[in-house]
């Protein structure tokens, strides 16, 4: 005990005299005469105590001992016991230790540095290295070296300059060891402009330095540099180790060249570092990433030992080019093969079983996971927490995020995000509040996810005050969540507060830009969105391939080709043509411009068609009504081994012209999806309801969530369709015992069915339930009621309706116009047509097509001659089949035959059968024989023909006493099946 107490206790920190107290009773216990000896002592260091034999309480004693027995001034006793205490993560210790030293050495600081370095303590290395400057002591090129990489790891560039300047001060800058980590330290900085100086100076460089250029280069997104740093040093004579390939190969994948990969491969085989442990699966990474699994499956079947890395390599590139059935096949051999998976394979191959969308897969990679013990991990357990959420098991997700105990942050956002996918936005706002009530700060992340969930439910009181929390805890500093709240403003038809957030923003990058352009290209603007597509480029803010494709989608009205072609030009000018997504994008832009053959032929050019260059053609040639064209394009699809997805049915689906056709497309769809989405079930109801089998209808519907609204509006649309109104207003009271909430859509097709009924009493109590509700701010629905009470009968409220709207829109206009026009005021729809124009709304087609019926019902041609012309003239409208259809019918009513038959030759598109027999009609009833009889002939050659042309021809070739032509059109029309039409006559009880 006489050597404890003539230690002075001012050389011992309080951490030691805690210790010595503590474990008084160890040394205390063994005789005097019997202290361990230097050999018994250097054993136990080397033997017993080791960073795996949890030794922590050992090492304490054995600490104590060293100070009692005074073997802690020795060097060797020092080194061995700061090695253990930097092993066991005890970095205090460590700095405490050395401190104490009673002549701490230059040799004895660099064997700290390194202890301190090697297991992380960068934070530590620059306390000790602080302390040691205080002290005025001297370091050397082995201590430097140390300290820069710590203030590389800690992104401290201030303090490496500090250390820089110690550097050249002391003379060891020209050593090459301490260039190298000051190149290195510079570049993780993102200073490569002082790297480049440093590497400049270098009288000696090593293939180390190198290496370390270009991951500076790779490191801050200089990829040309990188590979020109690259050849310089093939140059120079050094041939490339496997790091240095392995740092390269990652710019191939970023530039998009693929012949340059293929060269480094070959570069790897001839300096014979394929073998190396992490080159292999580097390649494959690099191959999956091209989407050339062939070679990447070729490497990896070369190799005789495929260790745990190759496995994940390969599992990752099936699941990043959507090959989830080939990743969990690997996954299934890795496992037979008894490579024991890691916590990366498992995150992995998981988001595998999600897009196979079979539980089964995920279970088992689950029991996997437990049986090795990795499931304890928190980036495993988020990651089994999205796939069951993205699978719609909730509730083992639910359990799985219940059973942790100490939730980390990532896991809180794997369960935000994944009520989120399964469509539960109000739980992910409500499982973030019971987050920050825990006391758990979110992330950007965490931001995002949230904004998510308010952008897609378009709840802007949500979406507000997630902004303001944005605000007060500092988040409007990340780009990343304004951008968020940028999209989220222009989901909820905010535009103006987004355009107002994005001139308030500090910094702006291309995403920024992007979803300005994308949400005034949505709404019809694109005008505006070219303005800022220029002022982008006038900023100096390089635009990509998403710039291109959300200005391009814009462009959907036939006047905008002109607009929509020079930046097809830019798109080339700018190397994106071969881009497959932009291709489609442009296929789109000229289909819905009405130019089907452009956008044939740019569909043609591509090498690789996706499914969604196919769906972009079918849905052009749909729009055009060009159905024969989709469905040959259907079967061309199939042919070439495409396999459809649920868009190409609802491409499908609408068009299909006979029941048994329907049936097969939703027997298709039956034998291919594993799982009916909710869009391809309401649309296959809609098309069964267009042939009238309600049962298949009904069978669809419960197939359906019954808490989603979208189910409940199909279903009542569906009685619509067929007019079964009383079982769509039954529908619609279902809905409301079950408490589920309507919403503008629900109240719209109710509204519509009130108009096909025709009851006043019924529109008095939709319109108290719209009020009650505060449906009455919803323009759309206010339009709809002014509609309503027109076919009820009450012109007279409609008009008041109007009157008391304050934000009238063309619809509204179009509406009220209508309205007057079917109650037969033509004069006063003309009357509000002109006022519309004052009140400086331009008229759009509908509204052209509304004022051409009232002028219709009405007799006013000559009102109708001028609005028509000036349709073209000065509104630049192109006219439809609807606006020839009302000037037909009206020239028709009005005797003047030869003016409207004169107007159905010169159309610049193919007559539809209701246009032609519009005015067969009106020349039956005017016993104009002679146009009725062209117009019949015009009828009869079209495939969509009705019986009632040919009774029409029929009767007025009777008329004119042409029985024989009569009886040979009444033999045609029986020859093809086609029977007169029986007669209703519908009886209202009042």
């Amino acid at each position: 005990m006489n050597v404890l107490h003539g230690l002075h206790k001012s050389f011992l920190p309080s951490t030691v005299l805690h210790l010595l107290q503590k474990n008084y009773t160890f040394f205390t216990t063994s005789s005097a005469h019997h202290l361990p000896t230097i050999q018994n002592l250097t054993n136990f260091l080397t033997t017993s105590l080791h960073p795996h034999s949890n030794s922590i309480s050992s090492l304490n004693k054995l600490h104590s001992l060293l100070i009692v027995t005074g073997f802690i001034q020795s060097t060797f006793f020092l080194k061995e016991t700061i090695v253990k205490y930097a092993s066991f993560g005890l970095p205090e210790l460590v700095l405490s230790l050395y401190r104490t030293t009673a002549a701490p050495t230059l040799l004895l600081l660099n064997y700290t540095v390194r202890s301190l370095s090697d297991h992380g303590f960068y934070d530590h290395v620059l306390n000790l290295y602080a302390w040691w400057r205080r002290c005025n002591f001297q370091s050397d090129n082995y201590t430097f070296p140390f300290v820069i990489k710590s203030c590389a790891a800690l992104g401290t560039q201030r303090l490496g300059k500090e250390v820089h300047c110690v550097v050249l001060k002391t003379g060891y800058g020209g050593h090459s060891v301490v260039q190298t980590s000051l190149l290195d330290m510079y570049a993780k900085t993102g200073s490569m402009e002082y790297a480049e100086k440093v590497f400049d100076q270098m009288s000696q460089r090593d293939l180390v330095s190198w290496n370390a250029l270009v991951c500076g280069y790779l490191t801050n997104g200089y990829c040309p540099e990188a590979f020109e740093a690259f050849r310089e040093m093939l140059a120079v004579g050094l041939m490339p180790s496997a790091s240095t390939l392995v740092s390269v190969l990652p710019v191939c994948m970023i530039v998009g060249e693929l012949s340059s990969g293929r060269s480094l491969h070959g570069f790897a085989i001839k300096c014979g570092v394929l073998d190396d442990e992490v080159m292999t699966p580097t390649l494959i990474s690099m191959y999956g990433c091209f989407s050339d699994l062939n070679s990447a499956r070729k490497l990896f079947e070369m190799m005789l030992e495929k260790h745990v890395v190759a496995w994940n390599a390969m599992i990752s590139a099936y699941a990043k080019v959507g090959e989830p059935g080939e990743a969990c096949g690997v996954f299934q051999l890795m496992h037979r093969s008894d490579t024991k998976p890691n916590l990366v394979t498992l995150v992995s191959v998981l988001p595998s079983c999600c897009n196979l969308a079979n539980a089964c897969y995920g279970e088992s990679v689950h029991a996997i996971g437990i049986k090795f013990g990795l499931t304890y991990n928190d980036g495993v357990v988020s990651a089994l927490v999205s796939m069951y959420a993205k699978l719609g098991e909730l509730d083992a997700a639910r359990y799985l995020f219940n059973s942790v105990s100490e939730k980390s942050l990532l896991l809180w956002n794997s369960m935000i995000s994944g009520y989120l996918l399964d469509g539960l936005w109000h739980k992910s706002l409500d499982i973030f509040i019971d987050m920050i009530a825990r006391g758990v700060m979110p992330d950007a992340i965490s931001m995002i996810s949230v904004i998510s969930a308010c952008s897609i439910s378009q709840d802007l009181r949500s979406g507000d005050s997630t902004h303001a929390y944005i605000i007060r805890n500092g988040f409007d500093s990340d780009v990343n969540v304004i951008n968020g709240l940028l999209s989220m403003y222009s989901a909820c038809h905010r535009l103006d507060a987004s355009l107002n957030l994005f001139h308030k923003m500090k910094a702006r990058n291309v995403i920024s830009w992007n979803v300005l352009i994308s949400g005034l290209g949505k709404i019809g603007d694109t005008e505006g969105s070219m303005a800022f597509f220029h002022q982008m480029g006038q900023e100096g803010v390089k635009f990509d391939l998403i710039t291109l494709i959300s200005i391009i989608s814009g462009f959907n009205q036939v006047d905008e080709i002109t607009t929509g072609m020079p930046f097809h030009a830019l798109v080339i000018k700018s190397g994106y043509s071969s881009d497959t997504q932009l291709t489609n994008a442009l296929i789109s832009m000229y289909a819905n411009c009405g130019n089907m053959q452009a956008g044939q032929l740019l569909f043609n050019s591509l090498e690789m068609k996706s499914v969604v260059s196919w769906n972009a053609l079918m849905t052009g040639y749909r729009d055009c009504n060009l159905f024969e064209e989709v469905m040959v394009l259907f079967d061309q699809m199939k042919m070439g081994g495409q396999k459809p997805n649920s868009v190409t049915l609802l491409n499908l689906l609408p068009i299909c012209i006979f029941h048994q056709q329907g049936k097969s497309i939703h027997a298709f769809a039956l034998r291919n999806f594993s799982i009916m989405e909710s869009s391809l079930l309401t649309s296959a109801m809609c098309m069964y309801a267009r042939f009238e089998n309600l049962d298949y209808c009904c069978l669809l519907f419960e197939q359906l969530d019954k808490r989603n609204i979208i189910s409940w509006n199909t279903k009542m649309s569906v009685y619509l369709q067929s007019r079964h109104i009383a079982n769509s207003v039954t529908c619609f009271k279902e809905l409301l015992t079950l408490g589920m909430q309507p919403d503008s859509v629900t109240i719209l097709i109710l509204v519509s069915a009130c108009s096909v009924v025709g009851s006043l009493e019924l529109a008095q109590c939709i319109t108290s339930f719209i009020i009650r509700k505060g449906f009455d701010k919803n323009i759309s629905v206010i339009n709809a009621l002014i509609d309503m009470y027109a076919k009820c009968g009450s012109i007279a409220i409609a008009k008041e309706l109007f009157n008391t709207t304050h934000n009238k829109d063309t619809i509204t206009w179009s509406v009220i116009i209508n309205a007057f026009g079917i109650h037969g005021d033509g004069l006063a729809a003309l009357n509000l047509f002109s006022k519309m124009q004052e009140a400086g709304l331009k008229p759009d087609d509908v509204t052209i097509i509304s004022i051409l019926s009232a002028c219709s019902h009405s007799g006013l041609v000559k009102e109708a001659r001028v609005i028509f012309k000036s349709m073209i003239e000065d509104h630049w409208i192109k006219p439809r089949m609807e606006h020839y259809a009302c000037m037909v019918d009206l020239l028709g009513r009005t005797g003047y035959l030869d003016e409207a038959y004169d107007l159905i030759r010169r159309l610049p598109f193919k007559p539809c059968s209701s246009l032609l027999e519009s005015l067969l009609g009106a020349c039956r009833s005017h016993g104009n024989v002679e146009i009725g009889e062209a117009i019949g002939k015009l009828l009869l050659e079209l495939k969509s023909c009705s019986s009632n042309s040919y009774v029409m021809l029929s009767n007025i070739y009777a008329v004119d006493g042409r029985w024989n032509d009569s009886k040979t059109v009444r033999y045609d029309m029986e020859m093809k099946g086609l029977k007169k039409e029986p007669g209703v006559a519908l009886i209202v009880d009042n």
